[in-house]
């Protein structure tokens, strides 16, 4: 199964140019000047998995949803979590983040898992993580 999130964007532009700076795969052969597609995980047996930037109108024109297009000021009321490989690559997308224009968010650090947050330039909330290794069973 692939997954294709489409957000809404001010500028298709500008929303490129952001997750281009992340190091995100940029498929020019499912964008044009509506709508900008970046591979945010590996293709696999099960699929890709995807973000959609869509231009406000483009995204309004797909099933009649205008009433519901918010903006940067609107809270995101989604939240895409995806796991990463160690502390030190989200601390790098999260670092490239907030020198492409997001906002940093907070850094949780639990003792199974380390996570940290940022907003893209249109709003949404982005939280990857990685999953600590079990610690060594005392003897």
């Amino acid at each position: 199964m692939s997954l294709f999130i489409t957000c809404p964007v001010e500028s298709v532009e500008r929303a490129t140019a952001f997750y281009t700076a992340l190091g995100w795969t940029h498929d020019v052969a499912m964008s044009n000047d509506g709508v900008a597609c970046f591979t945010i995980g590996p293709a696999q047996q099960t699929g890709a998995q995807s973000v959609m930037l869509a231009s406000r109108e483009m995204y309004a024109s797909v099933g009649g949803v205008e009433e519901l297009i918010g903006g940067p000021s609107t809270p995101s009321k989604v939240t895409v979590s995806f796991d990463l490989d160690s502390q030190a690559a989200i601390d790098e997308l999260v670092e490239r983040a907030g020198a492409a224009g997001g906002r940093i968010g907070d850094t949780d650090d639990y003792p199974f898992m380390y996570q940290r947050q940022f907003d893209d330039p249109d709003g949404y909330h982005w939280s990857p993580f990685w999953m600590k290794p079990e610690a060594p069973a005392d003897a």
